[in-house]
């Protein structure tokens, strides 16, 4: 049985607030974990069904009638989450990372719906529900308030982020809600643009230095009107995909973190470098 999961809203910054609980951020992919009639099912956020992909979490020690919610990731040699490996475990069962299944909430328990109660009631039914943490398998931590000091930890760590939800939260299925904020651990950096993508809209960066940087495919109306309205002046050569820029066009953009070949992951534009 399917139940798509309740979303978060972005907050800016963080803050300390005891009505709210602080959570890490997992760098992985949501999933939801069922079993009932003991049947084991697992899904992605968006209703796909993943339980073939991932068998070592078929047979967990978990009572029929019961739904989890939470993140699987694997984490690096430092025991950092790492999203390129944990997409290419997704990619394939024949890959050689383990994964861990971290959860966060839980949405039945012996056969009995528990999105109604707050947030705290259903962490101690997750204490139940997990009582021994392993690596494959454990519960994410979690604090009362402290959302400032958590943040500045995870940014000296170089992690993704903090969630911060309201103490006496519902579960609202498949709803986007304030009472859950997420707070990212952006990097920002300067970059050209060298390249504008025919069809579906996407930049093609540079770094200062001339190595390229990925592709953006985020851009505010404003901005990108801005951009269509000058890019012309720069244009060098283009061929069947790309119209290729001099670069001239400087902007500052944000991004989650470097991939491993180096580029930017996820860039969104933010403003004009004069």
């Amino acid at each position: 049985m399917f139940i798509s999961p309740m979303l978060l809203h972005k907050s800016d910054h963080p803050f300390d607030d005891d009505s709210y609980i602080t959570e890490l951020k997992l760098d992985g992919f949501r999933t939801i974990w069922t079993k009932f009639h003991n049947k084991v099912r697992i899904y992605t956020r968006h209703n796909n069904e993943i339980t073939s992909m991932f068998p070592e979490l078929k047979d967990l020690p978990i009572p029929d009638g019961t739904v989890l919610d939470g993140e699987i990731i694997v984490t690096d040699e430092r025991g950092k989450p790492d999203f390129e490996a944990v997409m290419e475990r997704f990619k394939s069962k024949r890959s050689p990372h383990s994964i861990s299944f971290s959860v966060f909430d839980v949405l039945y328990f012996n056969h009995e719906k528990v999105t109604g109660l707050p947030l705290v009631d259903r962490k101690d039914i997750l204490q139940d529900v997990i009582a021994d943490d392993t690596p494959m398998f454990n519960k994410v931590q979690w604090v009362k308030g402290h959302g400032i000091q958590y943040f500045e930890l995870i940014k000296q760590h170089d992690l993704e982020g903090i969630v911060l939800k309201k103490a006496d939260s519902k579960y609202r299925i498949d709803k986007r809600s304030q009472d859950w904020l997420k707070v990212i651990n952006y990097k920002y950096e300067n970059v050209y643009i060298t390249g504008l993508r025919k069809g579906d809209f996407g930049l093609r960066l540079s770094f200062e230095d001339g190595q390229y940087a990925g592709l953006m495919e985020f851009m505010a109306p404003q901005a990108r009107k801005e951009l269509y309205a000058r890019y012309k002046t720069f244009v060098v050569d283009e061929n069947h995909s790309f119209i290729s820029l001099d670069p001239q066009l400087k902007a500052k953009v944000k991004y989650r973190n470097l991939t491993k070949n180096g580029l930017l992951r996820i860039p969104s534009f933010m403003e004009w470098v004069r």
